[in-house]
């Protein structure tokens, strides 16, 4: 692969207003031109609602990977550890994915919807209407009601409103995730190539132990996010060194979502034999500006 500016910059994990980012899919790319970036992928939570404007707003020299990032959980401990899978290359009409992602979409809603209801049940006046609009028709989350905070005066940034105060845990409420190894299951159903994302942020919350990590691989699991800005240097260390007794691919990226996050468009990079190993493996072709 060759780069229009010295070494490929390589994002493999952004969001647009399809679900939680601030720029629209169309946005996302023009930015990603701008930025410089060799490849971009889209992946949006549990959908795939922004691929085809994304694909049509492709600047020259830009490649895009359209993916998603599923929303998961491992019950092998109580509670059970949320986590997200990043999907690459899928065929988008695989029927049980779809089926799954549509169920995960609307328990999202669901969840928040309850959690507004219990904000408004202590006298904090947000408008769930609002937040629905707010989202534009993408995957509605947490970080859209982090947003309705924000205009009241509650809180000052999003990392305040996902705050033990606020969405982090008082007003906090679960959801019906999908079960990551069947989720692994369905990504390679559906001709895709599962990576694990920021697998070992522990500022995020709990971690799952390297022996599930393990039994991923043997599920079908390509890949590890390791460079990652919620990853402090030693747990990219740990990934890395992991992902290599594993046989994994390593992913680097900036899980850009515009003004949600101070992170921008290729903070970090995912190496070129990385990327074609995904491409290799992915049932759909790179789209390419």
């Amino acid at each position: 692969m060759t780069s229009r500016t010295g070494a490929p910059r390589i994002d493999l994990h952004t969001h647009s207003t399809a679900s939680d980012g601030t720029l629209t899919p169309v946005e996302l790319v023009r930015a990603a031109g701008t930025a410089g970036l060799d490849v971009l992928a889209i992946t949006d939570h549990d959908t795939t609602a922004g691929w085809a404007a994304a694909v049509g707003a492709l600047p020259p020299g830009l490649r895009l990977i359209r993916g998603a990032e599923l929303s998961c959980r491992w019950s092998g401990t109580e509670p059970a550890v949320p986590l997200h899978l990043l999907a690459y290359l899928f065929d988008p009409d695989h029927p049980e994915l779809v089926a799954e992602l549509a169920r995960v979409r609307a328990a999202r809603e669901d969840r928040g919807e309850r959690i507004v209801a219990l904000l408004r049940a202590d006298g904090i006046d947000v408008s769930w209407p609002e937040i629905l609009a707010g989202a534009d028709g993408g995957t509605v989350g947490r970080p859209h009601i982090a947003q309705a905070l924000i205009r009241a005066g509650l809180v000052g940034s999003t990392r305040e409103a996902f705050g033990s105060d606020w969405l982090g845990e008082r007003y906090r409420l679960p959801k019906d995730d999908i079960d990551v190894f069947q989720a692994v299951r369905l990504v390679r159903s559906a001709g895709g190539v599962p990576v694990f994302a920021h697998p070992r942020a522990t500022r995020r919350g709990r971690v799952v132990p390297d022996e599930l990590i393990t039994e991923l691989a043997a599920a079908g699991l390509a890949g590890l996010e390791a460079d990652h800005e919620d990853h402090s240097p030693a747990e990219r260390a740990h990934v890395r060194a992991l992902a290599a007794d594993l046989g994994l691919l390593v992913t680097g990226s900036s899980d850009f979502h515009g003004t949600h996050k101070t992170v921008q468009l290729g903070a970090f990079s995912t190496g070129v034999e990385a990327y074609e190993r995904i491409v290799a493996e992915g049932v759909t072709e790179v789209a390419s500006g």
